[in-house]
């Protein structure tokens, strides 16, 4: 959907980039990346630098910046483009498949978007320019940016150490750090989609998906939250911070 946006306004003068937050690195991207084989800049962050610049704090979001590198829309949720008739894209599982990503599927449904208001917006930026009424000034960008207190800096910090440790193969010793960045930055699903994706608690090509407990043995997981129980918690409908004009 994303690359299929891109072939429509990259004549316009539009380029897209996408960004992978993996600390996987290309372990953990590469093969999304191969098999959706896009014609824009497909990059892997495996430290996160993308969330510690731009406040990036879910997927996907996106920052807006015009041809001369300044930001025009700080980080904010990007649907993906809408699709005909206005219906999501559906999602055919076998019988097979674990109650568990059935009732993630579920959940996911009942997250709350507003593609079209975005899309729209976007391509009038395209076609306008700095004379859109979503291009946003210098000041509105800094006001809309998230503010860092000295908590979220140490999150922050204990997020990147726990990746390190985690390509060191220092698995426990990540874990603690993971969970001292969840406790100090909760607003940052990234954060704790990243810790959760790398226990591997169920063996198949969705293993990276699972992200939560063991059937088998629950006791092992080593975080409070998993995507389903935090998004239950939550509210799918608070899963993403509504997009503003």
């Amino acid at each position: 959907m994303w690359q299929a946006l891109r072939q429509e306004l990259h004549p316009k003068g539009f380029e897209l980039v996408t960004v992978g937050l993996d600390a996987l690195g290309a372990d953990g991207c590469r093969p999304f990346i191969e098999a959706a084989q896009p014609q824009h800049p497909s990059l892997i962050d495996a430290h996160h630098v993308l969330a510690e610049a731009f406040g990036v704090t879910n997927i996907p979001q996106s920052i807006w910046i015009d041809e001369q590198g300044m930001i025009v829309r700080p980080a904010e949720t990007a649907p993906a483009p809408p699709q005909p008739g206005g219906r999501p894209p559906r999602v055919d599982m076998p019988s097979e498949t674990p109650q568990r990503f059935k009732d993630i599927m579920t959940e996911a449904a009942k997250i709350t978007q507003n593609a079209e208001a975005y899309h729209a917006a976007l391509r009038d930026w395209v076609e306008k320019g700095a004379a859109s009424r979503f291009a946003l000034s210098p000041e509105q960008v800094i006001a809309r940016s998230r503010p860092r207190n000295a908590d979220v800096a140490l999150g922050h910090a204990h997020f990147e150490l726990a990746c390190e440790l985690e390509r060191r193969g220092h698995h426990e010793a990540a874990v603690q750090h993971f969970r001292e960045a969840h406790r100090l930055v909760p607003d940052s699903w990234t954060f704790r989609r990243q810790a959760w994706s790398l226990e591997q608690v169920v063996d198949g090509p969705l293993a990276r998906f699972w992200q939560g407990p063991s059937p088998d043995h629950p006791e092992d997981w080593p975080y409070e939250g998993d995507w389903l129980k935090d998004i239950r918690r939550e509210g799918a409908e608070n899963y993403n911070d509504p997009w503003q004009p």
